[in-house]
């Protein structure tokens, strides 16, 4: 049996007691139906994780602390996923598949062949979901720090808001991964194109911001692939999957 997860914010535990909130309870009793001396497991989003006891199920499930867990699940790698926007669920699909292979954080981003066009009113209940998918699989893989979801912004605004390492994966050609990658850095930002490719425009603008060019190989991809290949690629030469 997988192991019954739920998030409670830092501030809701103590040395002895998790506190869920209603929507987490609601989860716990409605859809999950667990009950009082149930054993369920409680993260707080900033790393650790406890073994509980459900003690009370009304208003707000509390639970027993019994244990801290001890297994390291996070990567030691600071991944930032910047993603362009992409169609329907694809961006839904790419925010829990990069949730499951550790990334940190993930911008979504507007470049000049971004098909969606995102209006103001909706950009929050986006984010909403994104942040809802992330959560899911947050609680799916075992991980245990929140993946932060930034609001779109454009490319150009990013290149200059960033001081990390920032590696453009494209299809036009470049190095491989370990090329590029320095030894004594453990931030690095994945930069993943639309699915009609960088402009010449923002290919230009992104080289002149000292960013490093990686090739996924010979065939062309699509963007919810390359996100993922990506990511791998930077966790084997990095990150947890190389252990």
């Amino acid at each position: 049996m997988s192991r019954r997860r739920f998030y409670a914010a830092p501030e809701d535990i103590d040395a002895k007691i998790a506190l869920l909130s209603s929507e987490e309870t609601h989860h716990l009793t409605r859809v999950l139906r667990l009950r009082v001396d149930d054993e369920a497991f409680v993260f707080d989003g900033c790393g650790r994780e406890y073994r509980c006891r459900v003690s009370e199920i009304e208003p707000r499930a509390r639970l027993e602390i019994i244990t801290e867990l001890s297994k390291e699940v996070e990567s030691p790698a600071s991944i930032t996923l910047a993603q362009a926007m992409a169609k329907g669920e694809k961006f839904d699909f790419i925010v829990q598949k990069a949730t499951e292979l550790g990334v940190s954080r993930i911008v979504p981003l507007a470049t000049d062949h971004t098909d969606v066009k995102l209006r103001e009113e909706s950009v929050a209940n986006r984010l909403e979901r994104f942040k809802r998918i992330s959560m899911e699989s947050l609680k799916q893989c075992g991980r245990r720090k929140l993946v932060e979801i930034a609001s779109p912004v454009a490319l150009e605004d990013f290149l200059k808001s960033s001081d990390a390492v920032m590696i453009v994966f494209s299809e036009r050609g470049g190095q491989a991964i370990r090329a590029v990658l320095p030894d004594d850095e453990k931030h690095v930002v994945a930069l993943i194109g639309p699915e009609g490719g960088w402009s010449e425009s923002e290919l230009k603008m992104m080289e002149e911001s000292g960013c490093r060019f990686v090739t996924l190989g010979p065939r062309m991809l699509r963007t919810e692939t390359a996100a993922i290949v990506a990511l791998t690629l930077i966790q084997h030469a990095m990150g947890d999957l190389s252990k």
